[in-house]
């Protein structure tokens, strides 16, 4: 497949036929994994109510996803620095595959444990798989419209994420006379998610997907050569280290968020029950989606920085709020919070891996593996809620958001010396 060499040289503002199919099956990639995402924090509810597990160990669950991310998203970078995107995408898929088919034993089984090595397992293969593809969003056309590609991406994830909550409301929590209910409604929808990846893993092992260098790929004006010590180098990068841990920080505020929003709207809107907290769920993963696409189109006119600096200290505001325990109120600025967190992630990745050069593969892996710190926030949060209730665990992801709010204003600026050694 030829490319259009204007396209990924800037001349053009849109993206070339050549380009717009690889970038097509990147995108769909999105969609899959904020589907296996907006599941988890239903399940995380689900299993409180038919395991009868505590708020604190129900988030096990969480610590498997993100803990996967955390070990694997190295050497998914490897993977990918090696193999190429197209084999990073079909391995992701594969092994995501194999996790949701061990969810079939595992509800058959009944046992908690059994679902957490599932879900390990599913969420390495998503490690994978995100490593590639938001690589190769990031990279597949200009680079200076890369946070706008990664936003409109990152809004397909969005859609994924919002049908998780609807799926696992009328499922997980339906009555048994209504149909499949409890662990076979997870099996049953596990074996389709395995069947769909399967399916379209199959459809991008023959697609054809360019397979360049970076440089070529961007058309932006830095050599992209590998440097000797470019492992040093990287970490030289002020701006780049500051966003992993932010990136860190914030996917850690999220998780608790998600983990915890059913207790927090059931416990403050009288009346609620779990099946409706997971609808509730569903409309602010909405607002999620809705702010995905409005930042995308605000990136036209507002920089990156200014968004993610403004977006931090609504969320903080809002958590304040929440905390605050107020009757439906704290539920509905809770629901508000997904408006603003739908952005963070792609700005702060693209924030993060602005003019690394030749060290953007392994730096976009680095900042994979900032997902990881999904791991951080919901087992606290989970002891601050059996002790001093839900609402209280909010203080939490406040900080996270304040964190988010300073990586805008000040962190992500790249400094001058840092541009040099990039180049």
């Amino acid at each position: 497949m030829a490319f259009d060499t204007r396209a990924v040289s800037g001349e053009v503002s849109a993206p070339s036929v050549s380009l717009r199919h690889p970038l097509a099956i990147a995108i769909a990639c999105f969609t899959i994994w904020g589907l296996a995402y907006g599941l988890l924090d239903v399940l995380n509810k689900h299993f409180q109510d038919t395991l009868h597990v505590g708020k604190a160990q129900s988030t096990w669950l969480q610590m498997a996803y993100f803990g996967a991310y955390l070990l694997l998203s190295v050497p998914a970078g490897v993977l990918l620095q090696k193999r190429g995107y197209k084999a990073g995408i079909v391995s992701g898929l594969l092994i995501t595959a194999v996790g949701a088919l061990l969810f079939i034993p595992s509800a058959q089984a009944g046992s908690f444990t059994f679902f957490v090595g599932s879900m390990f397992v599913l969420a390495a293969g998503l490690c994978v798989l995100e490593t590639a593809a938001d690589t190769y969003v990031s990279v597949l056309g200009p680079a200076e419209h890369a946070p706008r590609r990664l936003n409109l991406a990152q809004s397909f994830n969005a859609l994924g994420v919002f049908c998780g909550p609807l799926i696992g409301g009328f499922l997980f929590f339906a009555e048994a006379k209504e149909g499949v209910s409890g662990q076979g409604a997870v099996q049953v929808t596990y074996l389709v998610i395995a069947v769909a990846v399967l399916v379209f893993a199959a459809v991008v092992w023959r697609a054809r997907l360019p397979e360049t260098g970076d440089r070529e790929l961007t058309g932006f004006g830095h050599d992209e050569v590998e440097t000797p010590g470019g492992a040093q180098s990287l970490w030289s990068h002020r701006h780049f280290v500051l966003g992993v841990v932010t990136q860190a920080l914030y996917i850690g505020a999220q998780v608790g968020i998600g983990a915890f929003f059913i207790n927090l709207v059931t416990e403050t809107w009288p009346g609620l029950s779990s099946r409706d907290g997971a609808f509730m769920l569903s409309i602010a993963t909405a607002g999620y989606l809705g702010g995905r696409f409005a930042t995308t189109a605000m990136l036209l006119k507002v920089s990156p920085r200014a968004i993610l600096t403004a977006y931090g200290l609504i969320n903080l505001a809002l958590c304040l709020v929440v905390a605050a325990g107020i009757e439906k109120v704290s539920a509905v600025a809770l629901i508000a919070t997904f408006l603003f967190m739908g952005a963070m992630f792609a700005t702060i990745f693209t924030l993060g891996i602005a003019d690394l050069g030749g060290s953007t593969k392994r730096g976009a892996s680095m900042m994979v593996m900032a997902i990881g710190g999904g791991v951080l926030l919901p087992y606290p949060m989970g002891l601050i809620a059996e002790a001093y209730g839900v609402p209280a665990a909010f203080l939490l992801p406040a900080v996270s958001f304040a964190a988010v709010a300073l990586y805008g204003w000040v962190g992500s600026a790249v400094r001058p010396a840092n541009r040099t050694c990039a180049e």
